[in-house]
């Protein structure tokens, strides 16, 4: 089971106010903000998704074919999501709408690079 996503950062403040737009969107907020790193999650539960400056003082990088998912309540959201996403330093990565494997999605990349995207369950 995974506990939490981390991403790292070259710039806190900069990926702070992404993360705070996309989390708002979502309906959770900080729980925790030190001088490297801030985490997310939901209310009543342990953190979810943290942002940090890599402990060992060298700039944070993405991984090619690295991605953390984010659900998200219905279609609605994710266009919403991805909207925040592109508004707040993000860049798109496929625009929002139904995959061949009939999922409501869209891909975006954070301020640093790291690739996420958000999803809506078809209703059944």
């Amino acid at each position: 089971m995974i506990v939490h996503i981390c991403m790292g950062t070259n710039d806190l403040e900069r990926s702070a106010k992404f993360y705070d737009a996309i989390t708002a969107e979502l309906g959770f907020g900080r729980r925790n903000t030190t001088d490297k790193a801030i985490y997310w999650a939901n209310p009543g539960s342990g953190i979810g998704f943290a942002i940090t400056r890599p402990f060992d003082g060298q700039p944070a990088t993405f991984g090619n074919g690295t991605m953390a998912t984010i659900a998200s309540r219905d279609p609605a959201q994710v266009d919403r999501v991805h909207a925040a996403a592109l508004a707040n330093g993000g860049s798109c990565e496929g625009p929002p709408g139904v995959r061949a494997n009939g999922i409501y999605t869209a891909y975006f990349r954070d301020p640093d690079g790291n690739k996420l995207n958000t999803f809506a369950m078809p209703q059944q």
